[in-house]
């Protein structure tokens, strides 16, 4: 038996049938049994007000016959690793639609992993970081229309997927014909490189205007939370350490924490600032409008090339530019 249900009347064990096309929903399936509320909640969030229930199909029967049997619910993130997980190994999901998913999916998963950074959590979205690495590095179609997502507005947890996305692409290009480095690693160097954040006040980090000294000390510490965070939970990895420590660091010494310079910053670190650079600019701030990508480089090189390593800086640079084409 079927029956039209408004969303917000929906239960977990109920089998739903979407009343569109599969394009215009935001799931993989167009039936499927309720699992969690999770997904109730993104149906709300996408606009969708009523749904078909099969209940021949569902663990709970129309409410008005029987009491609901309720199915145990997994935690958010533990959905929404489930979620991307599926989407990254489904071979059916066009480039563009599976490149929109991952990255949705990948947004939601840092943040509730900023929510609550303990050692389970950073252990599980390292482990999905993985695959999404090994999606970038396998699926190059896939990698590119990923690589060109940005989002209107500025979280810390988008910018983490950005940078997280920017930076693999780039260390793909440069380590191209090197099997020195543990690109698992580094993919969670990347994702995590601003974990530390967690441990500022909000209210810096949203102001819309200019930071004064003391907000800018407090600000400037972010990176050795993060170390600290990671030592803790022992989630240390070399890799992250050194992403983590110097991706606010410049060739001229003028970054923090340390204010090393030159040869002195890691390859890992380089890439990791070029990346963040570069997303910080091109994405709206509390502060100022986003810059279009063309912008973003042109004052990168115009005012701030001093900050980066030449040749890893024009890779970049190629590599925006043959993928906006």
């Amino acid at each position: 038996m079927k029956k039209a249900l408004p969303v917000n009347k929906l239960k977990v064990g109920m089998y739903v049938l979407m009343p569109m096309s599969w394009t215009d929903h935001p799931f993989l399936k167009s039936q499927f049994l309720l699992t969690s509320g999770f997904q109730i909640t993104k149906m709300i969030g996408a606009g969708m007000k009523e749904v078909l229930v099969d209940f021949s199909k569902s663990q709970v029967m129309d409410e008005e016959q029987a009491p609901v049997v309720v199915v145990p619910e997994k935690p958010g993130n533990e959905v929404v690793l489930d979620e991307l997980r599926e989407t990254i190994f489904d071979k059916t999901l066009p480039p563009l639609t599976k490149a929109k998913q991952v990255h949705q999916y990948s947004g939601e998963m840092i943040k509730n992993l900023l929510d609550n950074p303990t050692a389970e959590n950073i252990s599980a979205t390292k482990r999905a970081v993985a695959d999404v690495v090994d999606l970038i590095l396998d699926d190059e179609e896939t990698s590119n229309h990923l690589m060109l997502i940005t989002d209107h507005d500025y979280y810390t947890y988008t910018h983490s997927v950005h940078v997280g996305v920017l930076s693999i692409c780039l260390a793909r290009n440069i380590f191209r014909r090197s099997n020195a480095h543990d690109f698992y690693e580094l993919g969670s160097g990347f994702f995590l490189h601003d974990l530390g954040k967690v441990r500022i006040n909000q209210d810096i980090i949203n102001k819309p205007g200019k930071l004064t000294d003391e907000e800018m000390a407090d600000m400037k510490k972010h990176p050795n939370l993060g170390f600290g965070i990671l030592n803790q939970t022992k989630q240390m990895t070399n890799e992250a350490k050194i992403i983590i420590l110097q991706h606010h660091e410049r060739i001229d010494g003028t970054g923090y924490p340390k204010g090393i310079r030159g040869d002195e910053l890691h390859v890992y670190g380089k890439i990791c600032a070029i990346a963040d650079v570069y997303d910080a600019l091109t994405t709206d701030r509390p502060y100022r409008k986003k810059m279009q990508p063309f912008e973003g480089l042109k004052m990168m090189k115009e005012q701030m090339m001093h900050h980066f390593q030449k040749d890893m800086f024009e890779q970049f640079v190629l590599m925006i530019a043959v993928k906006k084409n």
